[in-house]
């Protein structure tokens, strides 16, 4: 004579409509610093290559300075 009483379950806001188009989307948080950098590292390739590359040159002719200096 016992009958179950009924236990919703509360509702997973990833099944929403609006999330099933984008599962990987957070409505409340924006993206970090970092997500935003690699998106335009990727978006401008060669030109963050040649920056790289220019600081690469410069650092290591400052250390082949420093070390050329003080020898």
């Amino acid at each position: 004579m016992s009958s179950s009483p009924e236990i919703s379950q509360p509702s997973d806001p990833g099944s929403s409509p609006s999330n099933l188009s984008n599962p990987h989307s957070k409505v409340d948080s924006p993206p970090s610093y970092v997500k935003l950098a690699m998106r335009n590292m990727v978006r401008k390739g060669g030109k963050s290559l040649f920056h790289f590359a220019l600081t690469t040159i410069g650092f290591l002719s400052l250390l082949i300075g420093i070390a050329y200096l003080t020898r």
